[in-house]
């Protein structure tokens, strides 16, 4: 997935974040998450806690998804095999 986030904030060199942390928190803040290079490739990202939070928060539980799905509702008829399966040594 290298590369293909949409950016919202600015692009850090890591010596320069590393100096001006502060305004790397500042910003990504303000701003959205703040991207960080390390020998010209993206290494990490800072972002404001409230974007962390809305990132790992779940998203609902299993049967909510199953009750949100476009399949809900709609009857499934399985038939059971009458087949008498296979002889298990024990």
């Amino acid at each position: 997935m290298k590369g293909t986030a949409k950016r919202t904030g600015k692009v850090w060199r890591l010596e320069e974040a590393k100096s001006r942390l502060g305004e790397v928190v500042d910003e990504a803040k303000k701003h959205g998450p703040q991207v960080i290079r390390r020998r010209g490739v993206e290494a990490a990202v800072v972002l404001s806690f409230d974007d962390y939070v809305k990132l790992v928060k779940p998203k609902g539980s299993l049967v909510e998804f199953l009750a949100g799905s476009p399949l809900a509702g709609s009857e499934l008829e399985v038939e059971r095999s009458k087949d008498p399966g296979r002889p298990v040594d024990l």
